[in-house]
């Protein structure tokens, strides 16, 4: 296997606003475990297997269970998870999932997050959910490959 290109954001030198990004994210409040549970749903619901294996790999690193991890797919019929990570991932689902139907974030979805997260916690969810989106974009246009970042 073989990546058709590099990164994009390497070749034209767009990774220290990423980075910036991501520092944005993480001061929003929201657990870094949270965090890389939407980071994970959202990349197996887009099919992204570099984003899958380096999501699974980061959180199992920060003490992440193996249980969880495997569940994240299944995360309704589970009992791993708490009601905010639950909001938290309903909300990944939806805000990845946008052409599924007519009104892609519906009230019900946006209540019961904002019931767990104040205003910079959803702002974290949701550039969270969005920088997912575009790395696994990236990542599906140019067949990278899982486990070649090291």
């Amino acid at each position: 296997m073989e990546a058709r290109l590099q990164n994009p954001a390497m070749i034209l030198d767009a990774t220290q606003p990423v980075q910036d990004m991501y520092k944005a994210i993480y001061s929003g409040g929201v657990p870094k475990t949270t965090l890389d549970l939407v980071h994970l749903r959202a990349s197996q619901i887009n099919g992204c297997s570099p984003c899958v294996d380096s999501g699974a790999r980061g959180a199992r690193k920060a003490g992440e269970t193996e249980e969880r991890l495997f569940a994240v797919s299944a995360w309704r019929e589970t009992s791993y998870f708490t009601e905010a990570e639950r909001a938290a991932l309903e909300l990944a689902e939806c805000a990845t999932r946008l052409s599924d139907r007519s009104d892609p974030v519906p009230d019900d979805v946006w209540e019961r997050a904002k019931a767990h997260y104040d205003e910079k916690g959803l702002a974290a969810l949701i550039l969270m959910v969005a920088l997912t989106n575009f790395f696994n974009r990236l990542n599906v246009t140019t067949k990278a490959i899982a486990g070649a970042w090291g």
